[in-house]
């Protein structure tokens, strides 16, 4: 264990129990900005025993062993603060130091689904999809390193009526001879196609019929829909690869995939007994479900014209996923708007037996990305903004900044470094957002190298390994060097670096990337106040070797964490 608090909880337990004469007492240690930590679970003890607080707090002192570790103090009406001793936190950092860990334990391994991304076939990725791509696979690789057997599934829109009129269209306008298909060219033709559908009768027959045929697997359809699927996984595979994302094509586990299992989900359904008429559909009545006037509110399974609905589909992928991947723990990445409909299917699941604890499904909902009019992010069209145009432009500016920022640098080395911090301004401003909250997209705070940004966090970390260049010295032949921890300075920047575990177990126990980044930009800010008033090259030797081992840790962790968002950490700006 190297979260301080968790240290000094297991040193303070012990004089809890003992006062309490009971094996679980919890001693609550938190941050305490007027000491290193505060005991406040003091005030709870003594209510218990019904004795005075400072008297209880003067009794865990006396049984507790801090020797080495800590001094306490009695404040307050009865709170303990801890002032942790320099030479335990360098101590307790260089176990740290010489775990290739640092000092993070893994947890008991679950299989875990992580469906994020989920972009439609043959038609463009938007905006919308930005929070979904970064969040899902920032929690992927965070859960994978925690050791968790992640399993990746990109849930793409593929099959429907959709695609039924989209592929009648393409026919009709002899699209598919000859033409090789983009999906730029595609999305246009997707728009035409729905307009036709609505002002052209017979077109609409037509591809009603067309729709038939997708459903029944025709040679000939299928073999337009597979071109549509193929043109779409190369555009996705530029667009992750350039935003490195961790997501393949094997990774597609698309709305076709389910298409036959849908029956099956029906006959299931009733034959517990679930299944009910409602106005013609088929439907599922969960408990605790209403609609705006307080009765009870239905999740459709079957229309009143016979088809099956998302409903249906997401029932299947729950099913497959507990019976086939073996899942135990789903996290849906998905917009909160969808937080009803994915509860009721939840619920639903549970009630057919298919999800029983601790089996576990998780909505990780979040919120939209705005304009400064606070409106949902739009280009100039007025049409949503498209996800490779912003990805785009963000990998142009982030060579702008770098190349403002350092003029001398080679072309080549520009462009890759720009690519990182472009890349990664776009992933932390929407990272370092509280998920469930909306924010608004502004390039000018983003990619700035002040306040809580990855070029912020990234040039901290270009800093130290500066300083080992200028030291002509190998970063890892200091870590196993003799920690002295002296200056004020230097003692923040060592608890800050004993708080990662905690930030990573906060982090993946609420899914919720921006407790990371704020964690990341906290040791980058500890670092900075570091550089300015401990010098490091010009110390005394074992003054310098001490500086240069805290200096190459808190690159090691700055680096860790940023790898664990699917950020990039250049050497140089």
């Amino acid at each position: 264990m190297a979260d301080l608090l968790t240290l000094l909880s297991e040193r303070l337990a012990p004089a809890f129990a003992a006062v309490a004469g009971a094996p679980d007492i919890d001693p609550v240690v938190r941050p305490s900005e007027r000491a290193d930590a505060q005991a406040n679970g003091v005030l709870a003890l003594a209510k218990r025993l019904g004795r005075n607080p400072r008297v209880v707090a003067t009794d865990v002192l006396k049984a507790a062993d801090l020797a080495g570790v800590a001094t306490a103090e009695i404040a307050g009406p009865g709170f303990v603060n801890l002032t942790v001793d320099n030479a335990f936190l360098a101590a307790t950092l260089r176990v740290v130091a010489a775990d290739d860990r640092l000092g993070i334990p893994t947890q008991p391994t679950k299989r875990v689904v992580v469906d994020y991304s989920a972009p439609n076939v043959a038609k463009e990725m938007h905006i919308g999809h930005l929070r979904t791509t970064v969040i899902g696979d920032s929690l992927a690789r965070l859960l994978g390193f925690l050791g968790h057997d992640i399993v990746r599934e990109n849930h793409i829109g593929d099959w429907g009526r959709p695609f039924g009129i989209h592929i009648e269209h393409l026919i009709e306008c002899g699209m598919l001879d000859g033409h090789d298909l983009d999906l730029d060219e595609l999305d246009v033709r997707y728009k035409e196609a729905t307009a036709r559908f609505a002002d052209d009768p017979d077109f609409a027959a037509r591809a009603r019929a067309r729709v038939v045929l997708l459903q029944q697997r025709d040679p000939d359809t299928m073999a337009v829909w597979n071109r549509l699927v193929a043109t779409s996984e190369a555009y996705w595979t530029e667009l992750y690869g350039k935003l490195g994302v961790l997501l393949t094509n094997d990774d597609i586990v698309g709305e076709s995939y389910y298409d036959q299992m849908l029956p099956g989900v029906i006959d299931r359904l009733a034959s517990v007994g679930l299944l009910q008429q409602s106005e013609g559909a088929e439907v599922v009545f969960p408990p605790g479900f209403t609609n705006r006037e307080g009765e009870p509110l239905p999740l459709i399974v079957r229309s009143t014209a016979g088809a099956f609905t998302y409903a249906t589909s997401d029932l299947a992928c729950v099913v497959d996923r507990v019976e086939r991947v073996k899942a135990d723990l789903m996290l849906y990445v998905v917009g909160g708007e969808q937080a009803q409909h994915l509860a009721m299917v939840f619920a639903v699941a549970t009630m057919a037996g298919w999800l029983e604890p601790p089996r576990e499904a998780v909505h990780v909902p979040f919120g939209l990305v705005l304009g400064p009019d606070r409106k949902k992010l739009k280009s100039r069209s007025g049409d949503p903004a498209r996800f490779i145009d912003v990805v785009n432009e963000a990998i142009e500016r982030g060579v702008a900044a770098v190349a403002e920022k350092n003029p001398d640098l080679p072309g080549a080395e520009r462009i890759a470094i720009g690519h990182a911090v472009g890349i990664g301004a776009l992933k932390y401003a929407d990272l370092s957002t509280d998920r469930v909250r909306d924010y608004i997209f502004d390039w000018d705070r983003m990619l700035s190298f002040d306040g809580n940004t990855a070029p912020y966090v990234q040039y901290a970390h270009t800093r130290i390994t500066s300083l080992f260049r200028r030291a002509e010295v190998d970063r890892a032949s200091v870590r196993g060097d003799v920690l002295n921890i002296v200056e004020p300075a230097e003692r923040a920047l060592a608890i800050r670096l004993l708080g990662y575990e905690a930030a990573i177990a906060e982090t993946a126990e609420r899914y919720s990337p921006h407790r990371l980044c704020t964690y990341l930009y906290e040791l980058a800010s500890d670092f900075t106040t570091f550089y300015e008033h401990c010098p490091v090259l010009k110390a005394e030797p074992d003054v310098r070797s001490s500086r240069l081992a805290l200096s190459d840790l808190t690159a090691r962790v700055l680096r860790h964490g940023l790898g664990l968002l699917g950020i990039d950490t250049p050497e140089h700006m």
